[in-house]
């Protein structure tokens, strides 16, 4: 299992929501470049980012903070956050970002998704996954849908898609604690056929363990290591099973 270590930037800052609430904004780091670097340090290969501006507009806005950490670092980009067309996939991805994350638009334009797994690969795409109550959230989890997570995901694997995000966003920020019941039913729902990231409300060591044996392919981390209440080299060497 892989460990990605989060960075949300709104307004060019590092920052952590609660519950994916614009209003409760906390400023979590100094520097963008000097926190991923830290990252890469305490092992990490991989790192999470998402562009909460963009979430909100519909299209990127704090471009050159990520396009920073992919060529200053060793680190692999993962990236969400207002792209909502090719054109900014394949920008993106000519620029070192590792895997785009397609969220909304999963639900609002399938038929974008099958095109970006088609043009650029199942390898470059993840489709993040944010529910309440079990329920699609979309637009920066500022609208709430009728379609059930799971079924969600199943109409994304029949166009190829092999990685999913799933965020409870009840969880996150909230260092409560990952949804362990809706993760294990995404995986059993899904014939364990993809790859899952947890992500929201990892608070402790224990939360990795739980994601581990639930043999999920990664496990997002983000207010949990700004607070301190989990130890980043710890959480990658339980993850690798060392």
């Amino acid at each position: 299992m892989i460990i990605l270590p989060a960075i949300d930037i709104k307004d060019g800052n590092c920052v952590r929501l609660f519950k994916g609430d614009f209003n409760t904004v906390e400023k979590v780091a100094s520097n963008y470049l000097e926190t991923a670097k830290g990252f890469e340090e305490a092992g990490s290969e991989w790192i999470h980012m998402v562009d909460l501006d963009g979430a909100k507009e519909g299209r990127p806005v704090n471009t050159k903070i990520y396009t920073d950490v992919a060529e200053k670092t060793n680190l692999k980009v993962e990236l969400g956050g207002g792209i909502r067309n090719l054109e900014t996939i394949d920008e993106y991805l000519r620029m070192g970002i590792t895997r785009v994350i397609l969220g909304s638009v999963a639900l609002k334009n399938p038929r974008l998704v099958k095109e970006a797994v088609d043009k650029f690969g199942s390898e470059k795409i993840v489709v993040g996954i944010d529910a309440m109550n079990g329920m699609v959230a979309t637009e920066g989890w500022l609208e709430a849908s009728d379609v059930n997570y799971i079924d969600l995901a199943n109409e994304m694997m029949k166009f190829g898609v092999k990685y999913f995000i799933f965020t409870d966003i009840s969880k996150d920020g909230t260092l409560s604690g990952v949804n362990a019941e809706q993760l294990r039913a995404l995986a059993e729902g899904t014939d364990r056929k993809c790859s899952i990231i947890a992500s929201g409300g990892v608070h402790t060591i224990e939360d990795i363990k739980i994601c581990k044996e639930m043999n999920l392919y990664g496990t997002i981390c983000g207010k949990s290591i700004y607070k301190g209440t989990l130890d980043l080299r710890e959480a990658i060497s339980v993850a690798k099973g060392e």
